[in-house]
């Protein structure tokens, strides 16, 4: 149990510390799920939004420098080319950059509607 919750508290960090290069690019409406009692998709989704397709791609990338520099690799990746919606699955987290009216189409929000929110004002404290 205690190797479990540090693979969880592993993950959450990860997802924070993407969600805090996404700020540091400028996205909007950024929110992270906890997946982790609800699906074996990933533990968090971090979900935020870009204004252009020139900022969805400077978050993406951006976030795929920070963590590669600490060997952390993605599994996968889609969507860099037209930037409307890109997805990084680094398996433990799956990160989604929108475009706005992309993110309302597909709501994922709503679709995870019972998965917990990670206050995101909390955990700057």
């Amino acid at each position: 149990m205690k190797r479990e919750n540090h693979f969880i508290n592993k993950s959450k960090k990860k997802a924070l510390r993407a969600v805090e290069i996404a700020l540091d690019k400028k996205a909007k409406d950024t929110v992270i799920l906890e997946l982790k009692d609800l699906s074996t998709i990933a533990d968090y989704f971090v979900i935020c939004s870009g204004d252009n397709p020139a900022q969805i791609r400077a978050i993406a990338e951006a976030i795929q420098e920070s963590f590669s520099k600490d060997s952390i690799l993605p599994l996968g990746k889609e969507g860099l080319n037209s930037a409307r919606w890109v997805l990084i699955d680094y398996g433990d987290i799956v990160i989604n950059i929108f475009n706005e009216e992309t993110r309302a189409y597909y709501d994922l929000e709503k679709l995870w509607i019972d998965a917990p929110r990670i206050n995101l004002e909390r955990q700057k404290q």
